[in-house]
Formats: C-alpha cells, sequence, structure tokens
C-alpha cells in the first residue's frame, strides 16, 4: 500500500528529520565523538551549537531546493571539521534527498554536478584537514568510512528515485490502460447498439411481410372460405404480438447504457418454432434436420434464425406457398438449405435481404450461396462455421 503525503505531511517528516539530526549532532559534538575522547578538537561552545544547526536546518526545505540545501549543509558541516564530527547526519540526509531529487526530468548534467559534489566532499574534507595540521594517518580510517557512508546513501538516494520513476511510469501506464479500456467499452458498446438496431429493422420487416402476406390472403379468402380466412387474421394478430414484445425488448435494450446484449434465438428449438409459425401463416413448409439437435453460441443462432426467416419470408411472398427446409447440425458448423418454387417475375436476389444475409454469414466467416436452379425453383444454402468447444457454452 502506498501512503500518499500531503504538503503539510512531507512538511512535517522534513522538520522532524531535521530535529532528530540536529539533536544527534549536538550531544556528539558535547560528548566529544561517538567512541573515546580524542585530543586536539574543539569543546562544544555557541559557534559549534550555531553551525550543527546551520547543518540540519536545510533539509527543511531540501524538497523545493535540493541543491540549496546540500550546499548549505556542506558548507556548515565543513566549518565543524574543528570539532568531533564523526559522522555528519545533517549532510547524509541532505545527500540522500539530493539524489532523490535530481533525474528523471532533470538534465544529464544537473545529475553531474550533483554527483561530482558530493563525491568531491570526502576529498575537500581532507585537504582542509590537512591545511589544519592533521596527519593523513590519523584521519584515513575516519574519510574511508565517511566515503563509505556517502556513497551508500547516494546509491539508497538514487534507487529510491528509479523506484518513484518507475511507479509514475507504472501510474500512467494504468491510466492509458484504463482509458482505451473504456474507449473499447464505448466502442463495443455502439457495435452492440448497432447490431441491435440492426435486429430491430430485421424484426420488424419480417413481421410486416408476413402480416402483408396474411393480410392478403385473408381478404382473398374471406367470402369463400372464413375459416381460412380467420386463420389468417389470428396469424396476423400473433405476429403483431410477438414482434410488439421484440421491439421493446430491442428498444429497452438500446437504451440502457449496460448490458446491451439482447437474448439470441435459443437454437434448434426456436428454428423449429420459426418453421411452425410459417406453417400457422399458411406456408407449407417440410423440413428435414440432420444430426443432433444442440445449442448453438449466441452469433450462430442469431445469423441462422435470421437467415432461416429471411428465406421462409421470400417463398411466401416470392413462391407459390411451399417451402422445403434442411437444417443439418454438422461438429463444427451448422448448415441451412432452402428450397421453394417462384414465379418468373417473382425471383428473389436482387433485393437488400440477400445482401443482408450474406453479410451475416461473412461476419461468422461463413457462407451464403443462391441459385436459380430452373424449372422454377429456387435455393438458398448458407454455412454458419462455430468452434466445437464453443458449443459448450452456446444457448441451449
Amino acid at each position: 500500500m502506498r501512503w500518499h503525503l500531503g504538503e503539510r505531511g512531507r512538511a512535517a517528516v522534513d522538520a522532524a528529520a531535521a530535529l532528530a539530526a540536529g539533536v544527534f549532532t549536538v550531544v556528539m559534538l558535547h560528548q566529544g565523538g561517538l567512541g573515546s575522547d580524542s585530543d586536539g578538537y574543539r569543546s562544544l561552545d555557541l559557534t559549534g551549537f550555531l553551525l550543527a544547526v546551520a547543518s540540519v536546518a536545510p533539509l527543511v526545505w531540501a524538497r523545493r531546493a535540493p541543491g540549496v540545501a546540500f550546499a548549505v549543509s556542506a558548507a556548515a558541516t565543513l566549518a565543524l571539521i574543528p570539532y568531533p564530527l564523526d559522522v555528519p547526519p545533517g549532510l547524509l540526509i541532505a545527500t540522500y534527498m539530493l539524489a532523490e531529487a535530481v533525474g528523471g526530468g532533470d538534465t544529464p548534467r544537473r545529475r553531474l554536478w550533483a554527483a561530482v559534489s558530493v563525491a568531491a566532499f570526502v576529498p575537500l574534507t581532507m585537504t582542509l584537514m590537512l591545511l589544519g595540521d592533521a596527519s593523513l594517518s590519523s584521519m584515513s580510517s575516519g574519510m574511508v568510512a565517511w566515503a563509505t557512508m556517502f556513497a551508500l546513501v547516494w546509491t539508497a538516494g538514487d534507487r529510491s528515485r528509479l523506484r518513484r520513476d518507475r511507479i509514475a511510469e507504472l501510474e500512467v501506464h494504468a491510466r492509458l490502460r484504463d482509458q482505451e479500456l473504456r474507449g473499447q467499452r464505448r466502442l463495443a458498446a455502439a457495435q452492440e447498439r448497432t447490431r441491435i438496431a440492426r435486429e430491430l429493422h430485421d424484426s420488424a420487416g419480417h413481421a410486416i411481410n408476413v402480416i402483408l402476406v396474411q393480410a392478403g390472403a385473408a381478404r382473398l379468402l374471406h367470402d369463400r372460405d372464413p375459416e381460412r380466412s380467420l386463420r389468417a387474421i389470428e396469424t396476423i394478430e400473433e405476429v403483431a404480438q410477438s414482434t410488439i414484445a421484440d421491439i421493446d425488448r430491442l428498444v429497452r435494450a438500446l437504451r440502457e447504457d449496460t448490458g446491451l446484449a439482447a437474448p439470441a434465438p435459443a437454437g434448434t428449438t426456436d428454428l423449429e418454432q420459426l418453421v411452425d409459425r410459417h406453417r400457422a401463416g399458411g406456408l407449407e413448409v417440410s423440413t428435414r434436420f440432420d444430426g443432433a439437435p444442440r445449442g448453438l453460441p449466441s452469433g450462430v443462432a442469431w445469423a441462422a434464425y435470421r437467415i432461416l426467416q429471411e428465406a421462409l419470408t421470400n417463398a411466401a411472398r416470392h413462391g407459390s406457398g411451399r417451402a422445403d427446409v434442411r437444417m443439418s447440425y454438422g461438429e463444427s458448423a451448422v448448415e441451412i438449405l432452402v428450397r421453394n418454387p417462384v414465379g418468373d417475375r417473382n425471383r428473389p436476389g436482387g433485393g437488400m435481404g440477400i445482401v443482408g444475409m450474406r453479410e451475416r454469414a461473412a461476419l461468422l466467416d461463413g457462407t451464403l450461396e443462391v441459385h436459380d436452379e430452373g424449372a422454377g425453383m429456387f435455393r438458398l444454402r448458407a454455412r454458419l462455421p462455430y468452434d466445437p468447444p464453443a458449443t459448450a457454452g452456446a444457448v441451449a
């Protein structure tokens, strides 16, 4: 879990670090260092106390100006050379914050200057101590320890910066990915709305065609065969009610922001019901189902339903009132074959219905063929493939 501190929280942390480093420095100078008392060092006085405060005070604004804070702390630390300063806590913290701050969006030149400034501090300290008559042998072990501490602190600050930059990069990628996913969801929703609107068009169009055919039959049979005329009117009523329910369902899905997918036809059962409805409308339909009836994937179910619906509607409108339907359920595809007699002036094939059926089949990598077999016979054949494993989650 990452904790995000505000400006006040970070300022409080920096002030606490400066206070702790200051207390540690003053106590260390007062005790004469971390080890045994060493001769040749000045005891803590007012000047030493003020220099100790100056060495840690920049930590309060080090986040805003890390370079300035390091320079001020380094100058105060150098001035503390006559005192028993075994460890410079203020400058070490300033070094860490400088390493953590530079880099990323900073220029390579600024980062180079920061690294050179930190690396030059120990040699500069040794030079000043040599000028103050200190022996090289007496200060060598202490300067090696200082160099090691500064190297480790700089490395830790640099690792922290890299981690922070990496987290920021991941957050940017996450935001971009989230935006991409939202865009994909909006695109999918728009495509789904288009599909549902198309289903609405197809459903209403087929229903109107059936109603027109049945209305014409009822008018022609009104006087000579009232019973058949009444059945035609009942079919009109049934188709109208079913269409109203279908339109209500699709329009409701169009209005919703989520859950746009409309229920698909339920495979074999709905296809048989579709055939029965056209039989009730007066079309003589002979059917043959090869292979074990099964549930179909929703996309295949929609396509099969609409293609068969369009083919039977064409048979009713352009044919002589009869159609032969054959459905074949294979291991990887369902095939639909519809044959019906047609008159010379009412041959289908040039309208938008055939174009729509071909498009539905193509979307599933399937095929749709229409042929005029001659002798007044029209044939439509569609093949809709599906992956065999997909049938496990098909609409039952």
